[in-house]
């Protein structure tokens, strides 16, 4: 007599799924804080040995300004976060952009009109600023800290990480948040490269097209820098000739502080093609570059004012990185933020679609129950699928937006007078809605309030509240028949 092997079932639980983030950056942080909300348990790993107060070093070396737009801001309300958020912002109305020589090339201004239409307005901030927040409403016992996911492995019932010391950890699903160089994927992707199920662009390296160095200021003096006091804030930047290949820029943030960005394109200036090669870890080698740099004009002075005021161990150089990976998911492990889709910073977007992977990630995981291999598989690849074309539809919006404001050659700069001198305002506008009209929330907690006059974007339902629903229903009904 023969037997035909059949796998086996996964053992199944009304227990909901217990989470493995790998990364306490921002998408990390905000998912723990998701599924805190939803009742799901969960740990976050992360390599660096402590959170460090605002005012030292960057443990992370991302960039120290952040602009926010309404496309996460329900969520924050939705999480009571809006109006501590606020508590550190400023209102971003005006935008100015000078060539090097402080000539007007373009000036831009959110009118009363725009705001009431979207509900929101756009808000600047320190992004340390931001990540202490989320760091502080993290439980203490579910972040784990000096504590690096090195690799993994799965089986039907679980998925297991090894840490760099030599631990272990066991858990139901993995979420690699771990960034642009995310251990994770490295990991699934050499497995599933081994078992031929790897794509091709998934193989290749992420590009590099220019590097940034960011900044926050201390407490300037309000005689020689008096836009700092003003309660909303002024954003200008300065494009430099053909000659600098240099953008530069700088907003107003509580504190009478400047939060500042120096972009240089790579390949046209030989300063920048020595940096790319440098450690971005290396102060000595900032020093070197805002040396070079620090006669730069800016409205109020010099960019050596800036960097004068600002301590230089807490000066980041970030490289401005461009992939879409296509594999994000298998079986038990997903990866989110950076780790999955890794956008030019020029709009913004970077950190909004990390957090914005975290609200729909956890509607998905909230979905699970019973929870078992089958139904974990499900709900991530669900996740790609409602995720992954918006994402890929940014990819051009931000490589535009990047020529725009750094970009140094001929066809460039051409296209940048065009759109700065020609654009007619009401089509900036109707951007703007199509821009704002994305807003997920999550679908397991009562939603923000309404904001705006526009139309939002519907969302998924939760899969998990709807089944509720329909067997109250039943119950009732069959309640009535009795």
């Amino acid at each position: 007599m023969s037997f035909t092997s059949q796998p086996v079932p996964s053992v199944a639980t009304d227990k909901p799924p217990h989470v493995l983030i790998s990364g306490a950056g921002l998408a990390g942080l905000f998912l723990g804080i998701l599924l805190e909300k939803a009742g799901i348990p969960y740990d976050i790993y992360e390599r660096a040995t402590e959170i460090k107060p605002l005012g030292t070093r960057n443990m992370y070396r991302i960039q120290d300004q952040y602009k926010s737009s309404p496309n996460i801001l329900a969520a924050f309300e939705q999480l009571g976060l809006y109006e501590e958020l606020l508590s550190f912002s400023k209102r971003s109305i005006r935008n100015a952009f000078y060539t090097a020589e402080l000539e007007v090339i373009g000036r831009i201004e959110s009118s009363p009109a725009e705001t009431k239409t979207v509900g929101y307005d756009r808000i600047l901030f320190a992004r340390p600023e931001l990540y202490n927040l989320l760091a502080k409403k993290t439980p203490s016992n579910k972040l784990h800290m000096a504590k690096k996911i090195v690799a993994f492995e799965q089986d039907q019932d679980s998925v297991t990480v090894t840490l760099g010391d030599g631990t272990t950890a066991r858990g139901d699903i993995l979420v690699g948040a771990d960034g642009a160089h995310s251990a994770v994927r490295k990991h699934l992707y050499k497995i599933l490269n081994k078992q031929d199920l790897l794509p091709e662009s998934d193989t290749k390296e992420m590009t590099k097209g220019y590097i940034s160095l960011v900044g926050t200021t201390d407490a300037l003096d309000t005689a020689k820098h008096p836009g700092v006091l003003r309660e909303d804030s002024d954003v200008w930047g300065v494009i430099g000739d053909k000659d600098t290949p240099y953008t530069w820029f700088a907003f107003a943030v509580p504190g009478n502080k400047l939060a500042w960005n120096v972009v240089v394109q790579l390949g046209i200036t030989p300063i920048a093609d020595e940096q790319f090669k440098a450690s971005d870890w290396d102060t000595q080698q900032n020093q070197v570059m805002m040396d070079s740099i620090r006669h730069f004009k800016t409205p109020y002075g010099t960019l050596g004012d800036l960097f004068d005021a600002t301590p230089v161990d807490c000066v980041s150089k970030v490289f401005f990185e461009d992939k879409l990976f296509e594999t994000w998911n298998h079986g038990r492990v997903v990866v989110i933020g950076d780790a999955a889709h890794k956008l030019l910073p020029s709009l913004g977007a970077g950190a909004v679609n990390a957090m914005q992977d975290s609200v729909l990630l956890a509607n998905h995981i909230y979905d699970i129950k019973p929870t078992n291999h089958e139904n974990i598989k499900t709900a991530l690849s669900e996740y790609k699928q409602e995720r992954f074309n918006f994402i890929k539809d940014q990819y051009p919006v931000s490589h535009m937006s990047a020529k725009l404001l750094f970009g140094h050659t001929l066809w460039e700069r051409i296209l940048r007078y065009i759109v700065f001198n020609w654009l007619p305002n009401s089509m900036r506008a109707k951007q703007l809605v199509k821009d704002s009209a994305y807003r997920p929330q999550a679908n397991f907690l009562p939603p923000a309030p309404k904001r705006g006059t526009m139309d939002i974007i519907p969302q998924q339902p939760s899969k998990r509240i709807q089944r509720k629903q329909e067997e109250a229903k039943k119950s009732a009904t069959t309640a009535a028949t009795l």
